[in-house]
């Protein structure tokens, strides 16, 4: 992969952060946070050596603990600027923070299965929708080719996020009928280029060892 296409491109690396104890739990996070478990740490520093063979020039990171935590670790081997940008935080899941989604099928089993049905107008009770989180982190990006074109960024996100982003860029709905597409723990290239945030390719690198 050529550094850059042209002094304007730039490239967004997309990762989730390394497991957490909630995730293990599966509890709801949002933003709220759990630390990285021990298996968590470890995921992220061997990222660290996996992501070497990319040029970055710098990272840019959700300001949560468990994204910066993941980021840090991985910088321990990339060395590179570090900025964070809370725009890039996870979704806002409100009420339903700390809980798991059996738990809410049990609660609010009515609720959950209409804002499953609504795509892009998900938004738990108290929280925030898909579109905010798309918009929210769209803009991040956008801002980050302006103050940095021409440069590889590795952006250390969350799961929604990314499949905001991901997901309005190649059109889909965001309903339970659709494939899935995104696989875990995988490092996902957006391109900013000619003033628009593009898809180069998803599930690019798998970063677990088999």
């Amino acid at each position: 992969m050529e550094k850059i296409l042209h002094n304007t491109t730039t490239r967004f690396g997309l990762i989730r952060h390394a497991q957490t104890d909630w995730n293990r739990k599966k509890k709801i996070q949002g933003q709220s946070d759990s630390a990285l478990t021990a298996d968590g740490e470890r995921q992220a520093s061997s990222w660290g050596q996996r992501l070497l063979q990319f040029p970055w020039d710098r990272i840019l990171a959700s300001d949560a603990g468990r994204t910066l935590t993941t980021a840090e670790r991985i910088n321990a081997s990339l060395k590179i600027p570090l900025e964070t940008d809370p725009r890039l935080r996870e979704q806002d899941w409100g009420q339903w923070v700390g809980k798991t989604i059996p738990q809410i099928q049990t609660e609010a089993s009515r609720v959950l299965d209409g804002q499953i049905r609504a795509g892009w107008g998900f938004c738990p009770p108290g929280g925030e929708d898909r579109r905010k989180v798309s918009a929210r982190s769209q803009e991040a990006l956008q801002e980050a080719a302006g103050r940095w074109p021409g440069e590889n960024l590795l952006v250390v996100t969350h799961e929604g996020v990314i499949k905001s982003l991901v997901y309005y860029l190649c059109g889909r709905k965001f309903l339970p009928s659709e494939p899935p597409l995104l696989k875990s723990y995988r490092l996902h290239w957006l391109v900013f280029d000619r003033d628009r945030l593009q898809i180069e390719k998803v599930n690019a690198l798998k970063l677990n060892p088999i």
